[in-house]
């Protein structure tokens, strides 16, 4: 790659002359400022941002770690995130954890290696990645967490209200008359730390409902571990008539297994769903689901760090969101208690 040198040598000024011409050409002559220039489109020089911000002392670059970049949640997210650092001047690096922190304190490295003045960080499961956060957090890092809170950590937050988001999906699906209700997930403080999970229970037993054991499994939330989920749970002797899917991707499992089940929803099973995909707005009937304001959290979490990085808020506080129940079609009585209606 050429150097400021070559553009120099190129333009016959010294290498002073040629880095003042793309500092403050206006204090330059205008003929000289022709040559650098000219020299510059010649040889297609880039100036080094990155060593240039790290003479001064900012990198002006934010890490983003996130759970999976194909995730339609996280893909808003940091489209949003990406927008609004911009718009403050700073420059964005993105990657993604896979939900493990083993894997994430991989990246981490890769990111301090940047030099990045802060991050926005979706935690991965584990502790592998903990004692390095808190290091980069003592290097001068500043740390946003948003959509899951690595337990114990103290570093700011922007999540989604999960507790009342459960609590009301439970209600609703009791309210219609449901009493077999099935979560796709099951807490685990190791391999399913959620916020979701760890409610679900809770809120069965504030309407006076259990958890039935054979409708629990700890797993991962994707959409083929969902998929398999739906194929079991639905071919139980007793199956849920409801199921609560704590994520966008455990939706698209549920509804494709329901599918080759040959059950209709919500005539045979209703389902109630986090996150507000297009696609669930396009079948028939359309999902209910509960959606998160993808965007507001992005903008959230952008402005906590801009906020902090310029020095105006060194002690934000955690910003909490609510969940919208968006009501469509995919949710009505059981089928059991439709008949007796209807007798």
């Amino acid at each position: 790659m050429p150097s400021i040198t070559d553009v120099a040598k190129q333009a016959g000024v010294s290498p002073t002359t040629a880095k003042r011409a793309l500092k403050t050409p206006h204090l330059l002559h205008p003929e000289t400022l022709a040559k650098v220039m000219e020299a510059v489109s010649k040889l297609h020089y880039e100036p080094d941002l990155r060593a240039g911000a790290l003479r001064a002392g900012q990198s002006r670059t934010v890490g983003v770690v996130l759970g999976s970049v194909v995730e339609p949640f996280f893909a808003q997210l940091a489209r949003t995130l990406g927008q609004e650092l911009r718009r403050g001047g700073y420059n964005m690096l993105l990657t993604e954890n896979e939900y493990q922190s083993a894997h994430e304190l991989t990246e981490l490295k890769l990111l301090y290696g940047q030099r990045i003045d802060a991050l926005i960080l979706r935690a991965g499961y584990g502790d592998e990645s903990r004692e390095y956060l808190e290091r980069l957090h003592k290097r001068g890092v500043f740390i946003v967490q948003v959509d899951y809170c690595l337990p114990g950590a103290t570093y700011p937050s922007v999540m989604l209200g999960n507790v009342k988001a459960v609590r009301e999906a439970v209600q609703y699906l009791y309210a219609l008359g449901h009493r077999r209700i099935a979560a796709t997930g099951k807490y685990d403080p190791l391999l399913h730390p959620e916020g979701r999970s760890y409610t679900f229970p809770t809120a069965m037993a504030e309407v006076g409902l259990e958890v039935r054991p054979e409708y629990e499994r700890v797993m991962f939330l994707t959409e083929e571990n969902t998929y398999q989920y739906t194929l079991d749970v639905m071919r139980l002797a007793c199956p849920p008539t409801a199921l609560l899917a704590l994520t966008g991707a455990s939706a698209a499992g549920c509804y494709r297994a329901l599918q080759e089940l040959g059950l209709k929803v919500p005539d045979d099973v209703s389902l109630l769903s986090f996150d507000n995909y297009s696609w669930m707005s396009l079948v028939s009937p359309a999902i209910t689901v509960l959606a998160q304001p993808i965007d507001d959290m992005a903008r959230a979490a952008a402005q906590m760090v801009l906020r902090a990085l310029s020095g105006e808020d060194k002690r934000p506080a955690d910003i909490v969101f609510p969940a919208e129940l968006i009501v469509r079609g995919s949710c009505a009585p059981p089928q059991a208690q439709r008949v007796l209606e209807r007798a």
